[in-house]
C-alpha cells in the first residue's frame, strides 16, 4: 500500500510566549501544498529477512542519517507498543526538502500512522491519531488530516480554518529551497518574543495584496541576518510580480504566491530546488 504525503507552508508565524521548560509558544496558519512524498509498507517475508522489525530504505531527495533516527520508523515503533504489528519494508520516496521547514518529516510520520491504521485494520480514529502524532512532533498531528488550521501552543493546537478550501485556490505557488541548513534552536534563540496586536488567522481573510505588510514570519529578522541569500531569494520573488513572499518555518525555503504562473522562475533559480505549484 502507497500513500502520499504531502508538504506545508507557513502563512505567518509569531513566536508569542516562552514556557517554563523552554519550548516556545507559537501561533501561525499551517496550510497543506501539493509538493509528496511517496511511502509505501510491505509485508515483511522469509525470502527478505531483517534484523529489525522495520527496516526502511529512503531514496529520493533527502539528506543521509541514521535509518533508526527516522520519524517513520519512530511512528511504526509507537503503534507496535500498543499493537501486535507484523514485521514490514518500508519505502520512503523523499521529494519534499528536508531541513526546509517545510514538515516533510512530520507528514511522513503522520501518513504512516495512518497507513499503518488503514493497513492492519487497527480502528483507531482521527482523534486517536492525533494523539499518536503529538508524541512524534509538534506539527505531525496536522498532517493526520492536512486541512489548512490556525496552531497554536507549541504548534499542537490546531483550530480549522473558515473558508479555507477558497483561501488560495487557484493560486500559484513558487518554492525555492537553497542548500542552507537553518538550526531551529539558534533561530528560536535569537528571536524577541511578543504578542502580535493581529493574529495571523484574522490577516488571511484580508485580501493576499494586505498580506505583504501585514503577515509576517518571526523567523525572517535572525535568519535572515545570518543568510542574506535567502533574503535576496524573498525580495527576487516580489521583483517576479508575487503577491505575497515569505519564509516557511525556520527555513530555509522560501515561497512566493502568484495570480498567474511566473514564467522565469526556474532560470532565476537554477541552482536550487524549485517547484511551481498550482494551490
Amino acid at each position: 500500500m502507497v500513500v502520499f504525503p504531502c508538504a506545508k507552508i507557513n502563512l505567518g508565524l509569531q513566536v508569542v510566549g516562552v514556557r517554563e521548560n523552554g519550548y516556545h509558544d507559537i501561533e501561525t496558519v499551517f496550510y497543506p501544498i501539493p509538493l509528496h512524498d511517496a511511502l509505501e509498507i510491505t509485508p515483511m517475508d522469509d525470502e527478505f529477512p531483517s534484523d529489525t522489525r522495520c527496516d526502511i530504505k529512503i531514496t529520493g531527495n533527502f539528506i543521509p542519517g541514521k535509518d533508526t533516527d527516522n520519524l517513520v520508523v519512530k511512528a511504526y515503533k509507537l503503534l507496535a507498543n500498543d499493537f501486535d504489528l507484523p514485521n514490514i519494508h518500508i519505502h520512503l520516496f523523499k521529494q519534499i526538502p528536508t531541513q526546509a521547514g517545510l514538515g516533510g518529516g512530520s507528514s511522513d510520520a503522520a501518513y504512516m500512522l495512518k497507513l499503518l491504521n488503514e493497513q492492519f485494520s487497527l480502528n483507531l480514529t482521527v482523534d486517536k491519531l492525533k494523539d499518536y502524532a503529538a508524541r512524534l512532533g509538534a506539527d505531525c498531528a496536522f498532517f493526520i488530516k492536512s486541512e489548512p488550521c490556525f496552531a497554536s501552543g507549541i504548534g499542537d493546537v490546531l483550530e480549522p480554518i473558515s473558508n479555507s478550501s477558497y483561501l488560495l485556490k487557484g493560486y500559484k505557488l513558487a518554492l525555492i529551497k537553497p542548500d542552507i541548513a537553518i538550526s531551529t534552536q539558534r533561530a528560536y534563540q535569537q528571536i524577541k518574543v511578543k504578542k502580535p496586536s493581529v493574529s495571523c488567522k484574522d490577516i488571511i481573510h484580508k485580501p493576499i495584496k494586505c498580506w505583504k505588510d501585514e503577515l509576517f514570519n518571526d523567523f525572517e529578522t535572525p535568519v535572515f541576518q545570518e543568510f542574506p541569500e535567502l533574503k535576496a531569494i524573498k525580495e527576487q520573488l516580489y521583483q517576479q510580480g508575487a503577491i505575497y513572499a515569505s519564509m516557511s518555518g525556520s527555513g530555509s525555503a522560501i515561497y512566493g504566491i502568484f495570480e498567474d504562473e511566473p514564467s522565469h522562475i526556474h532560470k532565476l533559480f537554477d541552482s536550487y530546488f524549485t517547484e511551481i505549484l498550482t494551490l
